[in-house]
């Protein structure tokens, strides 16, 4: 039996290493725009299990894996331009989209690793947009749901080294 060698990964990562990109893009060509003010990141994927026990497993259970399902929460403050006011189009795109149907309801989004690590997907999702910083001392923060609508696809992460 061998001896496990000790891991040279000694260091721990962040939570805030993730950026977050809408496509506004409006030709069929993605044209991608930060989404700024993210203070917490939740992306999930959730399987969902179908008992698949059978007589051969011996009295012990099998589950079996027959549908995915991806989301994402995150919680932003709502930024705006100083001097205009305008909110940020990528915020915009996504308030807007939760208040629509159809097509208009769909966002195309991405997220990866912002120090160019191999983790990045992508994905088309409906939008819930909830006001969270409403007290009078509040900023104005906003939490959203991007619910997978489809397939979340790996993706080579926009920010890796040329050559990695």
């Amino acid at each position: 039996m061998t001896t496990p060698v000790p891991p040279t990964e000694t260091e721990t990562a962040l939570a805030r290493r993730y950026r977050v990109d809408v496509d506004l893009g409006t030709d069929g060509t993605p044209s991608w725009s930060w989404l700024p003010g993210i203070s917490d990141f939740a992306p999930k994927i959730d399987p969902t299990q179908q008992d698949s026990t059978t007589y051969d497993d011996d009295g012990w259970a099998d589950q079996t894996v027959t549908q995915l399902a991806w989301s994402a929460e995150l919680t932003m403050l709502h930024r705006c331009h100083p001097t205009t006011k305008a909110f940020n189009a990528a915020q915009e795109a996504l308030r807007l989209a939760a208040q629509a149907f159809g097509e208009d309801a769909r966002v195309h989004v991405r997220w990866y690793d912002k120090e160019g690590r191999a983790e990045a997907y992508e994905g088309y999702a409906l939008v819930t947009w909830e006001r969270d910083g409403t007290a009078t001392d509040d900023l104005d923060s906003v939490k959203v749901t991007l619910t997978g609508k489809g397939r979340l696809t790996s993706i080579t992460n926009p920010l890796a080294p040329a050559g990695g």
